[in-house]
C-alpha cells in the first residue's frame, strides 16, 4: 500500500498524477509518518465510530484513520487529488471518498478529524456545530495561531467565543512547519475539541447571539461600556461588570448575561 506520509512516495504520487498543489486551498501535507500516526490516535476513533475527515488530500492521514475507524468519510474538495486519493485508499473497503466543498455537503460523522486550510476553521466549526446533530470530539490540525485563540482561559476573540460555547478544547501537539510538503510559513497544532453535551450559553437564537458577539468585537480596543452605550445600552453595573473591562476578557457567562440584558 501506497503510504504518502513518506516524502519519497508522495513526490513520485503527485508526479504519476501530474498534480500541482494549489496555495489557495492550504495544500501542505504531511511527510511525517510518525507525527501522522499521532494525530489519527489523538482522535481517539475506535471500531464504533465514522470518521468524517476534512480536505482529505492523497489521503495521508485517511490510510491511518482507516485502521482504526468503522468507517471513513473522506471529503475533498479538489477534482485533481481524486485519482491519487483513490489511488492510496483502493484497498480500504471502510473509506468512502466524497468530492465537494464541507461547507456545502450535508455529512456527518461521531468523530471530525483534518487539517484545516486557516481560511476554513471559522466556517468550518459553525458549520459542524452549530445545529444537532453534533459530533462527539473535533481532531483537527490547525496554525498555531488559531489553535491558541480557540484555546484561550477567556473570550479572547469571536473564535474563541464560537468553540467554547459548544466544546471544550485543548493543543495536544504542536507540528512544525517543516513535517509538511510543501512547508507553510507557520508551525500548526493540533487541537481536541471535546463537544458538550449541551451549548455552554442557553439562547433561544445562535446566529443572533454570534453576531451581537461579532458587533461588540468590531470595537475590541474600546472598554464595553462605551461600545454597549451606542446602542442605549448602560447596565452592565447592574450585571456585576466593570463598564472599564473589554471584550475580550469576557468569560461565557457574561457574554450570556450581556446578551439577554441587552436583547431584553
Amino acid at each position: 500500500m501506497i503510504d504518502p506520509a513518506d516524502p519519497q512516495q508522495l513526490a513520485s504520487l503527485l508526479q504519476k498524477y501530474r498534480i500541482t498543489l494549489k496555495h489557495r486551498l492550504g495544500q501542505n501535507f504531511l511527510i511525517d509518518p510518525a507525527m501522522r500516526d499521532a494525530i489519527a490516535q489523538a482522535s481517539g476513533a475506535t471500531r464504533e465510530d465514522v470518521v468524517l475527515e476534512v480536505g482529505a488530500g492523497v489521503g495521508t492521514l485517511t490510510v491511518a484513520l482507516a485502521q482504526q475507524a468503522q468507517r471513513v468519510v473522506a471529503v475533498e474538495l479538489d477534482r485533481d487529488l481524486l485519482p491519487a486519493l483513490h489511488k492510496v485508499t483502493r484497498e480500504l473497503a471502510n473509506v468512502e471518498i466524497i468530492q465537494g466543498d464541507i461547507l456545502r455537503l450535508d455529512v456527518s460523522g461521531d468523530i471530525v478529524a483534518g487539517n484545516i486550510p486557516y481560511n476554513l476553521t471559522g466556517a468550518l466549526i459553525r458549520k459542524l456545530l452549530d445545529k444537532p446533530p453534533r459530533p462527539r470530539r473535533l481532531s483537527l490540525v490547525v496554525q498555531n495561531e488559531v489553535a491558541e485563540r480557540w484555546t484561550a482561559p477567556t473570550g479572547a476573540s469571536l473564535a474563541t467565543v464560537a468553540v467554547r460555547v459548544f466544546a471544550e478544547p485543548r493543543i495536544v501537539l504542536t507540528i512544525p512547519a517543516s513535517s509538511f510538503a510543501p512547508p507553510p510559513k507557520v508551525d500548526s497544532a493540533l487541537v481536541v475539541l471535546e463537544v458538550r453535551s449541551r451549548p455552554a450559553v442557553e439562547v433561544d437564537d445562535f446566529d443572533a447571539f454570534f453576531r451581537f458577539v461579532e458587533e461588540v468585537f468590531q470595537f475590541r480596543r474600546k472598554q464595553l461600556g462605551g461600545i454597549l452605550a451606542r446602542g442605549g445600552f448602560r447596565g452592565l453595573a447592574q450585571l456585576g461588570i466593570d463598564p472599564k473591562r473589554r471584550p475580550q476578557t469576557l468569560n461565557l457567562t457574561e457574554w450570556e448575561a450581556i446578551y439577554r440584558a441587552v436583547k431584553s
